[in-house]
C-alpha cells in the first residue's frame, strides 16, 4: 500500500522468476505426456501433479483448472506452428503458389507427427470450449502470418476483407486431419493428402492458378 503523498506503483510487468518458469515448464510437460498417452479424458490437476512430481497446490498456484492447463499448452503447440511459417523457404524452387502451400502443410503434418499431444489437443474430440476458443484465436494469428508468407513470395490479388481465407484454409485442412485422428488415432497418409487437397482447393477459389512470383522475396 502506498503511503500518503506517494504515487501508487504501477503493476509489475516482470516475467515469472526462473524457478516459477521451470515449474510451469514441468507442469506443461506432464500435461503433454498425459495427453499423448491417454488424451484429455483422464486429465486432472491431481494426475498432472503426480506425473510432474509436485503437490497439487503447486499446480493450482499457476493454473486454476484443467482448461487453463490446456489453454497454456495450446499456446505452446501453436508456437511450433508459427515456427513452421517462419522457417526459411527456397524462393527459387517455388514454381507456383501451390508449391508454397505444400511446404506449409507438410511442415504442419510433421509437427503433428512429432507431437501426439498436439493431435489430441487440436484434432481430437474433447468438447472443451475454452480450448476451442484459444485454438481459434491462435488460428487467426497463424492465418495472418500465412498471408504474409504468401505475399513475400507472390503478388497476391485483392482478397476479401470480411473473411480471412488463409485462416479458413488452415481450419478446413485441420478438419480433414481431425477426421483421420478420430477414426484411426493418427493422420494417415491418405488423409494427409486429402487435407492438403482441401487446403489448395479452398485457396484456389481466391488465388489464380498462375499467381505472379516476386523476383526476390519481399521484406
Amino acid at each position: 500500500m502506498s503511503k500518503p503523498g506517494e504515487r501508487p506503483r504501477p503493476p509489475s510487468s516482470r516475467k515469472p522468476r526462473a524457478s516459477s518458469q521451470a515449474r510451469i515448464a514441468a507442469i506443461l510437460a506432464a500435461v503433454r505426456a498425459q495427453l499423448a498417452e491417454q488424451g484429455t479424458a483422464a486429465l486432472s490437476i491431481y494426475s498432472v501433479a503426480e506425473r510432474a512430481g509436485i503437490p497439487p497446490s503447486s499446480v493450482y498456484h499457476f493454473f486454476a483448472s484443467v482448461p487453463a492447463l490446456l489453454e497454456a499448452l495450446t499456446s505452446e503447440v501453436h508456437a511450433a506452428f508459427r515456427a513452421c511459417l517462419q522457417a526459411p523457404v527456397d524462393h527459387a524452387a517455388l514454381r507456383d503458389w501451390r508449391d508454397l502451400s505444400r511446404i506449409v502443410e507438410l511442415r504442419t503434418l510433421e509437427t503433428y507427427a512429432a507431437d501426439p499431444a498436439a493431435m489430441q489437443l487440436i484434432l481430437a474430440q474433447h468438447g472443451l470450449t475454452e480450448v476451442t476458443r484459444a485454438d481459434r484465436r491462435h488460428d487467426v494469428e497463424l492465418g495472418r502470418q500465412l498471408q504474409q508468407l504468401f505475399a513475400r513470395h507472390f503478388q497476391l490479388p485483392p482478397l476479401p476483407v470480411d473473411i480471412d481465407i488463409f485462416t479458413l484454409a488452415l481450419e478446413l485442412s485441420d478438419r480433414v486431419y481431425a477426421s483421420s485422428v478420430q477414426e484411426h488415432g493418427r493422420i494417415t497418409p491418405r488423409m494427409a493428402e486429402e487435407g492438403m487437397r482441401v487446403f489448395d482447393a479452398y485457396l484456389a477459389l481466391y488465388l489464380p492458378p498462375h499467381l505472379p512470383k516476386h523476383d526476390t522475396p519481399t521484406a
